[in-house]
Order: C-alpha cells, then structure tokens, then sequence
C-alpha cells in the first residue's frame, strides 16, 4: 500500500477543517449546558447561536430559520412530515413525491406512512421530468401534497432545476423540501431564490464534523411538529441538550464553505483533469468503448464524477484503487459498505453491467493536483490489468 493516500471521497464525508476542529476543541474547554441560566451556560449558547448565524448565512436565511440536529438524516426526519402547519393552522399534506434518484433520507419518506410515498421519474440524463411531476401532481384530485428533491445528487453530481421544480409545486398548492447537502459549499446558494420550504444541511460534507445537522425553514410561516420531545431545546423541534462543540464545528465549516464557492473553480479544474484524461487512457489500452461518464451531458456540481469501465466491478475496483493509496467510493457513503447496485444508474435505465462498476471521486476543500495524479496512475494501472484479462480471455475463445 502507498504511503501516500489520496483522499478522494469527499461526498461521503470531508475532511475535518482546521477551522472547525479549533472551534470544536474551544467549546470542549468550557463547561455547563447551553440552556442554563448562569454565566457558563450563557456563554455556550453564544457558541450555538453564533454558529446558527454562520450555517444560516451559507444559504442566505435569518438565524431563527435554522434548527440543528444530529444530522441531516435526522432534519429530512424533521422536515418530511405530513402535519404541516400553515400560520398556525394544520394545512395536512396527503402525499409525499420523491424523485427516484433521492438519498435513503428521502427515499424512505420521514414521517409519511411508506403507502403514501410516490416516486417522481428521472430521465436518461438523470434529470428530473417536469412534465411528469406536473402529470402527478395534477392527478391528485386536489390534495396537499409534499414533493422532496435533492440539488445535487450524491452519486452522480447532477444539478436539479430547483426554482422550476419549486414554481411546479407552488402553482399545485404543495410544499418543497430541497436536501442541499451535496450542494452546499459547492455553489451558490439562495434560499428564498430556490422556492424550497425546506432545506436540509450537513456538516461533515463540508468540512464539518460528523453528528450535526440542520433543517432550515425558509418561510417561518411554516411549520412542522417535534420528532424527538422531552424539552424546549431547538424551538421545541428537537428535545435534548444540543451537542455545542459539533454545532460550533459546524459554524465554522459554513464560514469557509461559504468563502470558497466564489472560487470554485479550481476544484472543478481538477475534476474536469481526471475527466479529460481518462478518455485517452483508456483509449490507449483498447478500453475507450468501454467507459462510461454518467451525468457528462447534464449539469453537474464541480467536485464530483461518477464513471464506470465495463468490465471492471465496483468491489475489485475499490479494493485495488484502496491498495493503491485511493479513497473512492461506488455511490452513496450510506449505501456504499455493500458495493450493491446504484439505485441512482437503475432509475437513469443504465444496464446492469455497466452499471455495476460505478466508481465514483469526489473532490473538496483540501483536493491536489498530487491527488489528482496518484489517482490517475492508480486508474491506469487497474485499467491495463483488465485490459490485459480482457485480451486473454479473447485470445483463450479463439
């Protein structure tokens, strides 16, 4: 193995920022709890509260729109309820329509019963189809309905039209959960631009550590009931006293996320570096009909690429870019552990052997072109062995 590791999985979770972890290590040295009264209380809920300005101005909303949880697994829980509350009053919505291509978080529904999720179709490019949801959501005789689509998938990269997507479901009288924890730090981010209800966020894909989220409500005017009661914390939307050392993390990660999506532009170099070789690599070994560039003729966000070398399975492939000093994954990190197909390329229509060696790189915040190249001599080496099976599986037929 390489003494030298490329870390290339950033979609999975980032690394930890300086930033974040001496935020973390200051909130460690003090004491008491943030909903104390005293002089030592008070001074942790000023970590938080800074901390709930700082992920509020990475997508543009006031602080008291921002309700931290353990993660954004947690906030799309909180958030995908049929119990929404319009100016007080219960305005209940019937159904929930998730995009096919959706994070496990959504996928799964939050609180609406499984009976009354709908999966909303995406085409070949991994886009969603309007006229489909405009299909669906004219069919529903009148009913509130809830639709949840992500801007960013997790796997491919691909960027969702979310202001068109957010006009469909307001002209139907619905509500919209935006999950933008791929997006995040990535691109720019306007809440109140994007037409989203709610949006969920992650810390630690952002640099952030792991156990923090946020649910951010865009419009006050709504609301949704607790999922964890027992106290007032969060608003009342999250019972337990509130992990301030990851909250501050958090804040600080915003900060710098926020700061380089102005420039991040480099980031995209290096993933359209990777891109632009791989074709001539393969190419050079006979294999350049064999690769496959998801997402290439759509929009996608600058950090990720998601490809596949058919003929090269996922499971041999991580193991031996692993061995090579190359973190990569084949998808989502929560599905990922299993190497199991891509529901994301299944709902794209992708075939099965092509879509089984799905490899996907995702770049962040502390990427190198050093990184770059380790991964491109780790890919030429993997792709010249199977070119090498391939010849000699052709030369035994013969």
């Amino acid at each position: 193995m390489s003494g030298t590791r490329a870390y290339l999985d950033h979609n999975a979770s980032s690394p930890l920022r300086p930033s974040a972890l001496a935020a973390m290590q200051d909130a460690l040295t003090r004491h008491g709890n943030a909903s104390s009264v005293h002089g030592e209380g008070r001074d942790l809920r000023r970590l938080v509260e800074t901390a709930r300005a700082q992920v509020a101005e990475l997508v543009g909303v006031q602080s008291d729109s921002v309700v931290f949880t353990a993660s954004a697994t947690e906030a799309a829980h909180l958030g995908l309820t049929p119990d929404v509350t319009y100016d007080g009053k219960l305005r209940r919505a019937e159904k929930l329509l998730v995009l096919e291509t959706e994070h496990p978080c959504i996928l799964t529904g939050g609180r609406f019963a499984q009976e009354d999720v709908i999966a909303i179709p995406v085409q070949g490019n991994g886009l969603i189809d309007l006229a489909e949801l405009q299909n669906l959501l004219a069919g529903m005789g009148g009913i509130v309905t809830f639709v949840a689509v992500q801007l960013v998938n997790s796997e491919s990269g691909i960027i969702q039209p979310i202001a068109e997507i957010a006009r469909i479901v307001k002209n139907a009288g619905g509500y919209f959960l935006c999950d933008a924890v791929q997006a995040a730090g990535r691109m720019p981010i306007d809440a109140a631009q994007s037409g989203a209800d709610f949006l969920i966020l992650s810390a630690h894909k952002i640099g952030g550590p792991q156990g923090a989220g946020a649910l951010i409500n865009v419009h006050p005017i709504l609301g949704v009931p607790a999922a964890i009661k027992g106290g007032w914390q969060e608003k009342n939307l999250r019972a337990g006293t509130e992990n301030v050392a990851a909250i501050a993390g958090f804040g600080a990660a915003a900060v710098e996320a926020k700061l380089e999506v102005e420039n991040y532009s480099s980031i995209t170099s290096l993933r359209d570096s990777i891109e632009d070789r791989l074709i001539p690599i393969c190419a050079s070994i006979g294999l350049a009909d064999r690769l496959t560039i998801f997402g290439a003729d759509s929009e996608r966000a600058g950090n990720t690429l998601l490809f596949s070398l058919e003929g090269l399975k996922a499971e041999t492939a991580l193991i031996a870019f692993d061995l090579e000093g190359v973190a990569v994954s084949s998808g989502s990190a929560c599905s990922s552990g299993k190497v199991g197909a891509s529901h994301v390329l299944k709902a794209m229509d992708v075939a099965q052997d092509v879509a089984r060696g799905a490899i996907r790189v995702s770049l962040g915040w502390n990427s190198t072109g050093e990184d770059v190249e380790q991964f491109l001599k780790a890919f030429k080496r993997i792709a010249r062995k199977l070119g090498e099976r391939l010849e000699t599986r052709i030369s035994g037929a013969a």
